[in-house]
């Protein structure tokens, strides 16, 4: 444990962090998850809808710093990918 007033400063304050990361990267993985869901069942105009949210949660924790830019654009570009191989059938 730490001793000294500004350590014990940073660890409250990074405990603090961790709960707001936590919640932005549990809400854009379960958008995420929605949207894949929501591709899955057939329903083109109900996926959009969920892709946008997801675009939406993604660009939120990039802004926030709880996750790199590159790996939301890996996430969204899959998203899109899915979405246009289930329309093309």
């Amino acid at each position: 444990m730490a001793n000294i007033k500004s350590a014990l400063k940073r660890i409250r304050s990074g405990k603090r962090k961790q709960i707001r990361n936590q919640a932005i990267r549990a809400r854009a993985r379960s958008t995420a998850k929605e949207a894949r869901l929501a591709i899955d069942s057939g329903n083109p105009p109900e996926a959009e809808q969920a892709i946008r949210v997801a675009y939406s949660a993604l660009d939120r924790a990039v802004a926030k710093g709880v996750i790199h830019k590159r790996n939301a654009a890996r996430r969204k570009s899959r998203l899109m990918k899915k979405l246009a191989k289930t329309s093309q059938n």
